[in-house]
């Protein structure tokens, strides 16, 4: 009986090493993947040389993401080692592909404004390596909600994962353009001109829909119908959570001061405030996807 006890903890031991490691052989891919797509940046020199903390904020925000999108294809119930490991290789490969293309929608998308290279590696602008920090995070959440669960083969799983991908970055496109106009200031403008802590709110507000979108995509798949009304439910919460957050952070958090006034009006935009907003976005998501 001790034996037989032995062996399995050595079998468990074993296992866990083995998936450990193709987790990092996949998470090596995907920084094979970023450098061949950013060619232009130089990662060492960036990180070491110049100290360029923007691109520091914004690289670990992408290994972030690219740790959670490689999580959804290990979590969930073993279907043997070599079944699992074939998953891993397909699920992940396909997480890693999806990743990289948010940062481009993000680029040529989200911050359309201005060249997010220029920002972030020329002028090192921290409040735009934040916003790139989130949307990596944000994408690797609603790829691990999208890939995690049964989905009924590989193909039909492999659809359903590139379909809610597809949806969620619609969603974050949609929030930050209904962000923008719920301010009194312009978060595009405030960003390019170094502001950090408009970053750090929107940042925020990023994560916390995203948060919600994973929960939506989460589980086992049932039908196209139930999935895109979950999404619709968790986006118009999402989407109303914006004013209610934002007035109670007002009245709760900062009694007496105006979060506006702290971020746009004043010489030196409050970091500490802009990290009271995104909790508040975030910590709301998270309560939201508790209570439901």
């Amino acid at each position: 009986m001790k034996d037989l006890l032995q062996n399995e903890i050595i079998i468990t031991v074993a296992e866990a090493v083995s998936y450990v490691f193709g987790a990092f052989i996949m998470f090596f891919i995907g920084k094979l993947v970023y450098d061949l797509l950013h060619k232009k940046i130089d990662v060492k020199s960036e990180l070491v040389e110049k100290d360029n903390f923007a691109f520091s904020i914004a690289h670990t925000g992408y290994l972030v993401g690219l740790l959670l999108a490689i999580g959804s294809s290990i979590v969930g119930p073993s279907n043997g080692i070599l079944t699992d490991f074939i998953d891993m290789a397909i699920y992940g490969g396909m997480s890693i592909i999806l990743l990289n293309l948010s940062i481009i929608i993000c680029d040529k998308v989200i911050l359309r404004k201005f060249s997010v290279y220029k920002e972030i590696i020329e002028d090192q602008n921290e409040g735009t390596g934040v916003v790139e920090a989130a949307v990596a995070i944000a994408s690797g959440l609603i790829i691990f909600g999208a890939v995690s669960g049964e989905s009924g083969g590989i193909a039909h799983g492999i659809l359903t994962a590139v379909v809610f991908w597809a949806v969620g970055q619609v969603v974050l496109i949609l929030t930050s353009i209904i962000y923008n106009l719920t301010l009194s200031y312009n978060v595009f403008e405030e960003i390019e001109k170094d502001n950090v802590a408009v970053g750090v709110a929107f940042a925020g507000i990023l994560v916390a829909i995203a948060n919600l979108i994973r929960f939506a995509v989460s589980g086992d798949f049932i039908s196209w119908s139930e999935s895109f009304a979950n999404i619709g439910i968790e986006l118009i919460i999402g989407l109303l959570l914006l004013p209610v957050v934002r007035f109670l952070a007002d009245r709760v958090l900062l009694p007496g001061r105006k979060i506006t006034d702290e971020l746009v009006n004043q010489e030196k935009p409050n970091i500490g405030v802009a990290l009271i907003e995104a909790f508040a976005y975030i910590g709301g998501s998270v309560l939201i996807t508790w209570c439901i």
